[in-house]
């Protein structure tokens, strides 16, 4: 292949050929990775013609003509409404009646626009095919696909990229999309994916990684896999081209891909997956366990996973158990919950064999029971101030050391589109908590240490339950009842000596930790609290006292000394009752 709008090409690229191509007697479309025994240079690169089972497909005659699909269309004439038959001519084409014709560059001919699967109605020649289409021509006419230009995507891995280099990601063999060209040598590495999401797993020691893409005129979002010692990431180029996301089934080892295509075209309920333990193999054949399923209901997967007995996938509306049979059908689909559907692709996430999630009006869980909604106390922090038009930025950490559970998402309030508050189940207890914090990643306790959790405004990854501090800074920790009554029936009560009961500092160390105790009261729900202290406490202080009456109160408990430990017991207070009004 020759090319002179991108030039460059290395080792690390791959090439998707969104146009068919007719040449040498042969039709080259789709995903191709540059041939390691072949030619490179600066316009010139090699690449392997193959078969969809990745079989050597080798030309017929020399040729340096290719051709493209051309469309023509019957316009009205004498009264007759245009038809929605069209003629599709190409040379060397192998396709049968009821095969799917894919058509992924937009191209408008007699008044159709041509884009997506278009199912070859009637074999006319050697050459030339029927197909239907969506709606009736408008004039008679004759058309080549994307204007006669072969369309070419040079999709490239991840490395060590020098500082300053940009993208270098793409390029249509005539004309030029993306922005730029590459600028990494040989030498060095792969240029960056301009992903803006990711799903990430590890097939044996190799990562497996799916990048969720800004969107592009041809859809393609490939697998990529990264073994140990290679210097970059490179395509799968059996796989299909275009996934919202993968993981990796266990413990048969296979590579569950959703949101998928067998055409180039995504389906957003397909899910495809390789052969056991062969990434390579992606077509279904009596020797080998690949294969495909279409989820019957929803309107797209959000995400998927894998449990400990079984896949589990969630679309929009519900959730459904993808368990492993073996051959031939490989796995079986279940529907196990409905009205339960995910809010955004890294919602869900297990904590000892049981999966938690976010829908996108509730939280639910999946365990031995079934799916349950959980009730969550702070239903209205959360849903009436989530910013709706960036629910795909919502993250779940877990913190397996303190049986916690998390999820960061933007809020209306505060976020400018960005993730900035938390909401947080401790599992255990079946409490529920929420603050101000932003992260846009998270890794729970792993062989680095504590989680790991990235910050989106300053960019920063921070380790968790490292120390008492924030990165060297006083811990501005706090945290405020909901209001409770003080007295029974409608009695106000009198409050004037309070009991502190705390731990004041970590086992065998000092106990220096300076607490202060505030107190919010009020008579009716409605009012504004009244504001008592803040009283520093410390664990000299064996009491202190105050002098509120009230019916309802909340009591906020903070600190913000450097190093500070503590722990709250039983706080204990003195009380009266002190008459109705």
């Amino acid at each position: 292949i020759t090319d002179t709008t991108v030039t460059g090409i290395t080792n690390y690229d791959s090439i998707y050929i969104a146009t068919q191509i007719s040449v040498g007697g042969i039709v080259l479309f789709g995903l191709y990775p540059y041939d390691v025994d072949g030619f490179v240079s600066a316009l010139t690169y090699s690449v392997q013609s193959v078969d969809i089972l990745g079989n050597s497909n080798p030309a017929t005659s020399s040729s340096t003509q290719p051709v493209l699909p051309t469309f023509t269309t019957v316009g009205p004439s004498g009264g007759v409404p245009g038809s929605t038959t069209v003629t599709v001519t190409l040379p060397n084409y192998t396709y049968a009646a009821g095969d799917t014709f894919p058509v992924l560059t937009p191209t408008t001919v007699g008044g159709i626009t041509f884009f997506g699967n278009y199912v070859v109605a009637q074999l006319l020649s050697a050459t030339q095919f029927n197909i239907v289409a969506n709606a009736p021509a408008s004039s008679s006419a004759t058309g080549t696909l994307n204007g006669g230009n072969a369309y070419f995507i040079y999709n490239v891995g991840y490395g060590a990229i020098p500082a300053g280099t940009g993208w270098g990601i793409g390029a249509w063999g005539s004309g030029g999309w993306g922005t730029g060209t590459p600028v990494i040598p040989p030498s060095q590495s792969a240029n960056e994916i301009p992903a803006i999401d990711w799903t990430l797993d590890n097939f044996g020691e190799n990562l497996i990684a799916c990048p969720v893409q800004p969107p592009q005129t041809v859809p393609f979002q490939p697998i990529y896999q990264w073994p140990p010692g290679q210097q970059s990431a490179t395509v799968i180029a059996q796989a299909p081209p275009f996934n919202d996301g993968i993981f990796v089934a266990m413990p048969q080892r296979q590579i569950i891909a959703w949101g998928s295509t067998q055409t180039g075209i995504q389906d957003p309920l397909l899910i495809n997956w390789c052969d056991v333990g062969n990434y390579n193999q992606w077509i279904a054949l009596v020797t080998n366990q690949a294969g495909s399923y279409r989820i019957p209901k929803g309107s797209r997967i959000v995400a998927a996973a894998q449990g400990p007995q079984q896949g589990i996938i969630w679309t929009d509306i519900d959730v459904w158990s993808m368990q492993y049979i073996g051959t031939p059908y490989v796995y079986s689909f279940n529907e196990i919950g409905t009205g339960c559907g995910l809010i955004a692709r890294h919602a869900a996430a297990s904590v000892n064999g049981i999966f938690y999630w976010m829908g996108p009006s509730q939280f639910f869980t999946l365990s031995s029971d079934g799916v349950q909604i959980i009730p969550c106390s702070v239903w209205d922090v959360v849903y009436q101030n989530l910013d709706q038009a960036n629910l795909a930025k919502i993250r779940v950490g877990v913190n397996s050391r303190f049986g916690e559970i998390q999820w960061f998402y933007p809020s209306v309030t505060g976020g400018m589109g960005e993730v900035d508050s938390y909401v947080k189940l401790n599992i255990p207890l079946g409490v529920w908590d929420y603050g101000s914090l932003g992260r846009s990643a998270w890794v729970d306790q792993s062989v680095l240490g504590p989680p790991v959790g990235a910050d989106p405004v300053s960019l920063y990854l921070y380790q968790h339950e490292t120390s008492n501090d924030a990165d060297g800074q006083p811990m501005q920790s706090s945290f405020q009842t909901g209001y409770f009554a003080t007295n029974e029936g409608d009695f106000k009560a009198f409050v004037d000596w309070v009991w502190p009961d705390m731990k004041w500092g970590q086992y065998s160390q000092p106990s220096t930790a300076v607490v202060a105790i505030s107190f919010y009261v009020v008579d009716y729900p409605g009012d504004t609290p009244v504001l008592y202290g803040p009283y520093s406490v410390t664990q000299a202080t064996e009491y202190f006292y105050t002098r509120f009456r009230g019916r309802l109160m909340s009591i906020r408990i903070s600190s913000d000394d450097l190093g500070s430990f503590w722990r709250v017991g039983a706080i204990r207070y003195r009380y009266a009752q002190d008459g109705k009004i």
